[in-house]
């Protein structure tokens, strides 16, 4: 028998800061290929205003395999799980404040496979993240699946108490708790994925609330902690993940329309949540009704960029569930004369059962995240690589905050592991991208 590769170690802290979050993955996979990170059962701590959990809805699963078309088909909202797929990431801890509430706290186990019928990726998760972007399937209809276990925890800023946010906090009572089957094995495929978790108990709540006589407030770095206890030992190679926007956040989209704009667009990417404790069965119709609606808004979008006439306005707002389309177009040409429908449509895409994260930060809440984040960051082990994510091109991040808020970042990070390797990456795309332009 072989013996198992010997596990390499930097002799600095590599930090490797990009603009957009999904240009880490190379850097990841370079660090996988020295053996620096193992090949499998790769950790992350991910600390951001967003999952980034999505997937490319029509992009084939065998692009996963095929490194240079990966790279070139990711973009920031869908990088992680085709690692997930290619089995390289199986955990993931998703640390967010508390503006940002896209999926339910507490412990989720899923797969990740590709899905027999279309040849894409898809994921058992029935949290309304993945059923809005229309990513559900059973089971029994994915192969090559791997298991993904994601724990998302909230970090308040240090000095906040927990109840003080519960008005600022958007009402996601109605967001339905996934569901997930303990018996529920893909025994069937080439290679098996369980939803079980590490201790064998049932999965079938989804989440594990321990005694709460016992527990530090939510949102503490107690508690922040204690939710990461378990999934990151003392020696394991994990990576930890920064996007600056997690400090401070910004909807661009809300800069490029009016509220009525928005508003509508809210109505026509509307998603109705199915019922709770629904079968499969009636999972796939919702599944099935939201991939057709996305896909006649595409297309009513790339029809109206050809040709936006009253009579391609007419004819497209006469489809059920599109009349106000009319009228968002006869806003956007009020203001515009030739309104960009495809950003329209990207737009419409961030609006299903919640908005994008929203919540600009005064210098003291970012100082008091900044100590948050140290206090956690301090008791873990060393990690084996950092990637820092600026995000403020695309105004995520807000620009006038975002260099300050990593160079406050790099400052802790230099404080609890000693010198740093640090890469600006930005910088040399910055140039790239203006050598290109002149």
């Amino acid at each position: 028998m072989k013996a198992a590769p010997v596990k390499r170690t930097y002799s600095k802290l590599p930090v490797w800061i990009v603009e957009d979050h999904h240009e880490v993955v190379p850097h990841i996979y370079r660090a996988i290929a020295s053996r620096h990170l193992p090949l499998s059962g790769v950790k992350m701590v991910h600390l951001d205003s967003h999952p980034d959990l999505l997937i490319s809805v029509n992009m084939s699963a065998k692009t996963v395999f095929d490194k240079e078309a990966l790279f070139s088909e990711l973009s920031i909202e869908n990088w992680i799980m085709p690692m997930v797929f290619a089995g390289h990431v199986s955990h993931v801890a998703w640390l967010h404040p508390y503006w940002a509430q896209q999926i339910k706290e507490g412990e989720h186990y899923m797969c990740v496979g590709k899905d027999k019928s279309t040849g894409t990726i898809r994921v058992t998760s029935t949290d309304d993240y993945f059923l809005s972007d229309a990513l559900y399937v059973p089971t029994d209809q994915l192969e090559d699946s791997k298991p993904l276990h994601l724990r998302v925890v909230n970090v308040d800023p240090v000095g906040t108490s927990h109840s003080s946010h519960t008005s600022q906090k958007e009402d996601h009572t109605a967001v339905k708790k996934p569901k997930i089957n303990a018996n529920n094995e893909a025994d069937t495929q080439p290679s098996t994925c369980t939803l079980q978790p590490p201790d064998g108990s049932s999965t079938s709540g989804n989440s594990h609330s321990p005694d709460t006589q016992t527990q530090p407030a939510e949102g503490s770095a107690a508690h922040v902690v204690s939710g990461l206890l378990g999934l990151i030992e003392q020696n394991d190679a994990y990576i930890l993940d920064i996007d600056l926007d997690f400090f401070s956040c910004k909807n661009p989209f809300k800069d490029l329309y009016t509220q009525e704009e928005y508003s509508i667009l809210q109505e026509l990417y509307s998603f109705k949540r199915p019922k709770e404790d629904v079968d499969e069965g009636e999972l796939s119709d919702c599944v099935e009704r939201r991939t057709r609606q996305l896909e006649d808004l595409e297309a009513a979008f790339a029809d109206l960029l050809e040709d936006d006439s009253q009579n391609t306005i007419d004819r497209w707002s006469a489809n059920p569930g599109m009349k106000s389309l009319a009228k968002l177009v006869r806003s956007l040409k009020e203001r515009t004369e030739v309104p960009d429908y495809e950003m329209v449509h990207q737009a419409g895409l961030t609006c299903d059962y919640s908005e994008l994260p929203h919540h600009i930060s005064s210098e003291d809440e970012i100082q008091r995240l900044l100590q948050a984040v140290q206090l956690v960051v301090k008791t873990l082990p060393k990690p084996t690589i950092v990637t820092i994510s600026r995000s403020s091109l695309d105004e995520y991040c807000p620009a006038e905050q975002v260099d300050s808020i990593q160079s406050s970042m790099l400052e802790i990070l230099e404080t609890l592991f000693g010198s740093l390797d640090v890469h600006k990456d930005y910088e040399s795309s910055t140039e790239e991208s203006t050598s290109k332009s002149s």
